[in-house]
């Protein structure tokens, strides 16, 4: 079989550091990534880089590598030198489909491959459960959606394992070698009708990945958007009713907007600006049930361009005040 100089497949000196191998093998990763390289060559340049990273970036394989000797690298043909240690006989047949791996890799190192991953489904069996797994998120939801029950689209971001090597990180281009990727996900979030402001919603199995793919929850803490009519203060909502001055000095029966729906309001007569109204259970919700109030504020409109006649009214009415008083 054909020897494979590993350290001249990434550039670097037999002596490098694994900062040196791990930075080697990015940047090359990224020139020969098929997705971007579309030399014919490419795969095969790839293979070979995540293949020779696999082996020097962990200290047992190249160790094993390193004691092969300097003279078998000469010439094209690959014989192992006599007495080699090859642990557990060489070739592993079951790990062909982990990645692609040549006939001197498996040859070398099938052994540490089959041994590595009995250890690691042990471990996956016995393990404790791993923290840090959850994922907190605020969710910010319309006034609106708290009257009934709704379903809202929410984008999760965030940095976990990385999918395409479960973490492994020695032979992947998509995580750079780091083990971890960014994740980001749309979900449709059931909202419960009437839930308040700082409640959680738990989705299972919706937070990261540990390295035995067990996962963690995601939770979404509820926060309240900003109206453009109601103001949340507390379980309580204000809003403001502009009415015109004739309306505050003879009194009105109108209507007002509510979380609940439209409510007819009976402004009194000689209503002042700035006079509140009190709409008893018409807010939000409450912690102990129930809801909240609606505070409407009165607003007194004054024409900032009365035409000649108002003007020739309000002087007549500003004349009579004269005279009454």
């Amino acid at each position: 079989m054909k020897y494979k100089d590993y350290y001249a497949i990434l550039g670097i000196s037999k002596n490098a550091s694994e900062q040196e191998i791990k930075s080697a093998f990015r940047k090359l990763a990224r020139k020969f990534h098929p997705d971007v390289n579309k030399a014919s060559d490419a795969v095969q340049k790839f293979k070979d880089l995540n293949e020779a990273n696999e082996v020097l970036s962990d200290p047992e394989k190249r160790k094993r590598y390193d004691n092969l000797g300097s003279g078998w690298n000469q010439g094209s043909e690959f014989t192992p030198p006599p007495g080699y240690d090859f642990g557990q006989g060489g070739f592993s047949q079951g790990f062909s489909d982990l990645g692609g791996f040549s006939d001197f890799f498996e040859s070398i190192f099938g052994d540490l491959r089959q041994s590595q991953t009995h250890s690691y489904s042990s471990r996956t069996a016995n393990a404790p459960v791993s923290e840090n797994l959850d994922i907190t998120q605020e969710i910010y939801l319309d006034l609106e959606d708290l009257m009934q029950n709704t379903t809202k689209a929410v984008r999760v971001s965030y940095l976990d394992q990385c999918q395409h090597c479960t973490g492994r990180r020695s032979n992947c281009y998509h995580c750079g070698g780091s083990g971890i990727s960014s994740t980001s996900k749309v979900l449709n979030v059931k909202i419960p009708e009437k839930i308040k402001e700082g409640s959680k919603i738990r989705l299972a199995n919706e937070g990261k990945t540990d390295s035995y793919g067990r996962k963690g929850n995601l939770y979404l803490i509820i926060k309240y958007k900003e109206h453009s009519h109601f103001k949340a203060e507390g379980s309580d909502i204000s809003s403001e009713l502009e009415i015109q001055a004739p309306e505050a000095v003879l009194g009105i029966l109108t209507q007002v907007e509510t979380l609940h729906g439209m409510v007819k309001v009976t402004i009194p007569a000689g209503t002042q600006s700035g006079k509140s109204l009190r709409l008893r259970g018409l807010g939000l919700p409450r912690k102990n049930g129930g809801f909240g109030d609606h505070i409407v504020k009165i607003r007194i409109n004054v024409p900032s361009n009365p035409s000649n006649k108002e003007k020739e009214l309000y002087k007549k009415l500003l004349d009579l005040s004269r005279d009454v008083g």
